[in-house]
């Protein structure tokens, strides 16, 4: 048990970690690709039409993926960002980084898809809702992550200034969460629960199909970009000058 320790800390450093990425993310976007192409089958071609909102709430198979998605990176990014500030490792500020672009995209288009369901089925493009006001705070606090990245030279001191700003942003999280449940809001609640689904088999399969197809892209995606993080901010070591010779 002591020695498979060893063996997997191994890759908490970013030159091994570098190498076990780079054989990692082809599957994970393989598994993306097919994913995503039978998610899309199902929720446009085998799901039925909505009894009530009709051919419309198809959108809801790209927005809840996409919403999930933006809270869950989140929230994975925060605990990278928290487990570097605490035990100091260059790994992890690296992997919030590489996070941080991916979730900031899903709650992009968890606000747009969100418009484009809302418009039919409310009136309106946007109202402040509860739900869809903290989901755009949430977009800010993405893009205020990256932007305070960009701004420090020095990655070590980006990387504990992030850090900081993305363990106060994760208290929004359960706010979004919770919001339908907290509020009287315009936003319907869950459709999938731990109590169950109030949705056809055919429309739930797709749902998920679709939620586990994104897991796969944002984990090759930043892989791929971690990648790229570590070359970066490893440019003069020797090993570095060897794997890109």
């Amino acid at each position: 048990m002591k020695k498979r320790v060893i063996h997997w800390f191994k890759f908490s450093s970013p030159q091994n970690f570098y190498f076990l990425a780079g054989k990692m993310w082809p599957w994970f976007a393989a598994l993306a690709t097919v994913l995503t192409l039978a998610g899309l089958w199902i929720s446009f071609f085998v799901a039925p039409v909505d009894a009530q909102q009709g051919q419309g709430y198809r959108i809801i198979f790209v927005h809840v993926p996409t919403s999930q998605m933006s809270m869950f990176i989140y929230l994975v990014m925060a605990a990278w960002a928290g487990f570097g500030l605490a035990f100091n490792t260059r790994l992890s500020g690296m992997m919030a980084s590489a996070l941080a672009p991916t979730g900031a995209l899903f709650a992009f288009l968890s606000l747009v898809t969100g418009a484009l369901w809302g418009k039919p089925m409310w009136g309106a493009w946007w109202v402040w809702d509860a739900r869809l006001t903290s989901e755009l705070i949430l977009l800010f606090l993405y893009l205020g992550f990256l932007a305070l990245q960009s701004s420090i030279d020095d990655p070590r001191r980006a990387d504990k200034a992030c850090a900081i700003l993305a363990l106060v942003g994760a208290v929004n999280v359960p706010i979004i969460y919770f919001s339908v449940k907290w509020w009287n809001t315009l936003h319907q609640g869950a459709s999938v629960s731990m109590k169950g689904a109030s949705m056809a088999t055919p429309m739930l399969a797709g749902m998920l199909i679709m939620v586990l197809a994104f897991w796969m892209y944002t984990i090759a995606i930043a892989l791929v970009r971690v990648r790229n993080i570590i070359l970066d901010r490893e440019r003069h070591t020797e090993w570095v000058k060897h794997a890109v010779a």
